[in-house]
Parts: C-alpha cells; structure tokens; sequence
C-alpha cells in the first residue's frame, strides 16, 4: 500500500497562536501534523523517496526569516494565515516541483499555490495578535500510517544557515 508524503516548513511560533484552533478545526492537526506552511503535496510514495536528492536541494536554499502577518480566508471558508515574505516558500516549491515533475503541488489543481498556514478548514472568527516572527530553517519530509491515518516526522532537511 503506497505511503503518503508531504513536505513542509514547521512553524512552531504560531503553536501558541493556533494549536488548540487547529486541533478543532484542521483535519491534519487532528492528524499529528504540526503548524506548517507546506512546500508540496502530495509528494512521492514513502517508498520512492530520495532522501540525499532532497538533503542536496534543501541544502542549497539559505534559512529564512519572516512574519505571518495576516488572516485571510478562501471562499470555500478556509482560514489561513499569510507568510510574509512569500517568495521563499514558492521558490522551495518550484525547485522541488522542477526536480519532480511527476508530483506537481496539490497534484496540479492550482496554477500558482499560495503559501499558507492553514487555521481552520471551516470559515471561524479568528482574530489573533499578529504579527508572529518566524525562521524556516528546515524542510521536514513528513509521511502518512496508512492504517492509522496518522502523520510522523521521517526527516528533517536543514537549510543552508
């Protein structure tokens, strides 16, 4: 059975801000996934994973800092938090993205993804005390027990500091 994968960028300064919301109102909190603003999903099999292909495309993106600096909600209702600047997020996509074509961001439903960290996936009144600084300095491989449903942690790769 094929293990899912994704990759994101952990932010753990905005657990305070939004961890009990997201339990409540994010299935992939719910799920063991921590505060993140993701880089691509869904990402290959569990299986086909190229670790030291990762480790070396990570490796040439310098550690970054920046501010979720405001909400903003989708019409479908999902509440999001916008990482400011922006810019490294898409850059990490693409070149993850351009090294495998085959698995494009949110398999390819979005001509340009927006980098986000998801609140809620249901329209809530959220008002939190922004902004929330913050520092990328690693991408985390993260991938799903098929028979629990649950999300752990494979692999931390670090960012150039």
């Amino acid at each position: 059975m094929p293990r899912q994968t994704a990759l994101i960028v952990e932010v753990p300064e905005a657990e305070p801000t939004v961890g009990e919301l997201r339990l409540q109102h994010d299935s992939s909190a719910a799920a063991g996934v921590p505060a993140h603003i993701t880089v691509l999903y869904p990402f290959v099999d569990g299986e086909d994973v190229d670790e030291d292909a990762l480790a070396g495309l990570f490796s040439r993106f310098r550690a970054f800092d920046f501010v979720l600096d405001r909400v903003e909600r989708w019409q479908e209702g999902i509440v999001w938090l916008h990482p400011e600047p922006s810019f490294p997020f898409v850059d990490l996509t693409a070149a993850v993205a351009q090294h495998w074509p085959d698995h494009p961001p949110y398999e390819g439903m979005f001509d340009e993804p927006i980098p986000h960290l998801t609140v809620s996936e249901t329209p809530i009144d959220f008002q939190p005390r922004l902004p929330i600084a913050a520092r990328a300095r690693a991408v985390t491989l993260i991938e799903r027990d098929e028979s629990s449903g649950r999300w752990s942690t494979r692999r931390r790769f670090p960012l150039a500091e």
